[in-house]
């Protein structure tokens, strides 16, 4: 069987999860080939990589979102119908994606099958969890930005069928925990002036931010403000007091399977984000609207409280894996 696995590159949790994944696809002795579209990931994957494409990113602001004029300056529409229409989507047996919308276009204009593994997959299942209000364009870009035929989704609770708990990936379940006497920060949607602003006000608290913004290490007060180092990130996260995060989907999983106190801040403008800050206020997870002063007690009670909630994530990887296949396997022998 020859697989294509398409993989979204803005942000880090898809491909910090193909590292995971594609093992278990040599497990199987297929015939794999890897693409990645996007511009905005930290995080490499130590497999060879078939097609390297720009695809559509989505590009972080500095004020808690995305900066639509920076994604909209640095989306090639040319290109990426280009792109497209070139991949030969034809050439393989099963496309699995993972919200990569080059091969997931290239297939629903072909009339070839895609299957969607993914966390944005069970963010829009009617069953998961929903903020109160309600964003008909954030579920429309959900929908629309990389449309599959099937779907398997991943989030923070099995919510129904094929709607899996996370893929820690193998770093984490690997590493030593313990509980040190900082707070580690990735808020990747805002400034370093801001989140320096902000947390210098606790006085006393120690904390170690990781940046999107910077290319070198440098202290501020009682802040140490780092570049992106997946190793050092992983270290931190384990020895830390707590994580302080975005409300995505990578980094809040593996605070709760790593045992650690969490906040999250889900980014302005962006749904996705807003259900999974609705999922984790569900689990008992305190959210914080914002990261501005105003909100400066909400931390401060946060710092304060024991919330740590006990859960550990299974690894089931391999049984997702075998799941997709054989099903696919069905479905191509009804064929």
């Amino acid at each position: 069987m020859k697989i294509l696995y398409a993989i979204q590159g803005t942000g880090n949790g898809h491909l910090s999860r193909a590292r995971d994944i594609i093992p278990e696809l040599h497990k199987k002795k297929v015939n794999l080939d890897i693409l990645v579209s996007g511009t905005q990931a930290d995080v490499q994957i130590p497999f060879p990589i078939t097609y390297q494409l720009k695809g559509l990113s989505f590009i972080f602001g500095k004020k808690g979102g995305v900066d639509m004029w920076r994604t909209y300056l640095k989306t090639n529409s040319a290109k990426l119908q280009k792109e497209i229409k070139s991949l030969p989507i034809s050439d393989y047996d099963l496309i699995i994606n993972d919200f990569e919308p080059v091969s997931a276009w290239a297939c629903k204009l072909k009339h070839k099958k895609c299957i969607g593994l993914s966390h944005q997959a069970a963010v829009i299942a009617p069953n998961t969890p929903k903020p109160i209000k309600n964003d008909l364009l954030g579920k429309m870009i959900l929908k629309k930005y990389a449309p599959t035929d099937q779907s398997y989704g991943l989030h923070f609770k099995a919510y129904g069928d094929k709607i899996f708990t996370p893929i820690v990936r193998r770093e984490i379940r690997n590493t030593k925990r313990t509980e040190g006497n900082y707070y580690t920060v990735y808020l990747p949607s805002y400034s370093d002036e801001k989140i320096l602003r902000i947390l210098s006000k606790l006085k006393g608290v120690h904390w170690e931010v990781f940046s999107k913004h910077t290319d070198t290490d440098f202290f501020y007060k009682n802040i140490t403000v780092r570049k992106i180092n997946n190793e050092a990130f992983i270290h931190s996260m384990a020895h830390c007091k707590g994580i302080l995060c975005g409300a995505g989907f990578e980094t809040p999983a593996e605070a709760l399977h790593l045992g650690k106190k969490l906040m999250a801040i889900p980014m302005k403008g962006q749904y996705e984000q807003q259900c999974n800050a609705a999922a984790l206020r569900e689990m008992g997870v305190p959210i914080m609207k914002s990261l501005k002063l105003k909100h400066l007690e909400t931390l401060e009670d946060w710092i304060e409280m024991d919330n740590t909630i006990n859960i550990h994530y299974p690894d089931i990887t391999a049984n997702i894996v075998d799941q997709i296949l054989q099903e696919a396997t069905v479905d191509q022998m009804d064929y």
